[in-house]
């Protein structure tokens, strides 16, 4: 799987790059949504794993440029949980198009089962039609 990590904290992007890199898959990492967007273009991705908070550009933004210019791509925001007024930013990402939504710090089990039937998914989904 190629898996595409937006992420501004270099630690979480080593981080998520070593156990993507452990379990067989291609990784490319980007620092903000703008730079992602760009990464994605020039190789896309199985699947963008992006934070929601970082400077630049953030994954609000990110999510709604994915599925506006990639519908099918499958995309998991990742937040430490924060808040905007009453709603937390994950339930926010996951209402603009977010496949999936995983709260820091994760287990890198749940990660991975997630990866791999988002994967299935998308295998599926481009098969059948």
């Amino acid at each position: 799987m190629k898996i595409l990590v937006i992420d501004d904290d270099q630690l979480v992007r080593f981080a998520l790059s070593r156990l993507l890199r452990s379990q067989g898959h291609e990784v490319s990492v980007a620092v903000d949504g703008a730079r992602g967007l760009d990464q994605v273009e020039r190789d896309p991705p199985d699947i963008v794993i992006t934070d929601i908070i970082m400077p630049e550009q953030e994954g609000f933004e990110t999510i709604v440029k994915l599925r506006r210019s990639r519908p099918a791509l499958k995309i998991v925001a990742i937040s430490g949980g924060y808040r905007v007024g009453n709603r937390d930013v994950l339930s926010m990402a996951r209402a603009l198009g977010a496949d999936e939504v995983i709260a820091k710090p994760f287990d890198p089990d749940d990660l991975m089962t997630k990866l791999t039937a988002l994967h299935a998914q998308q295998r599926a989904g481009s098969t059948s039609g």
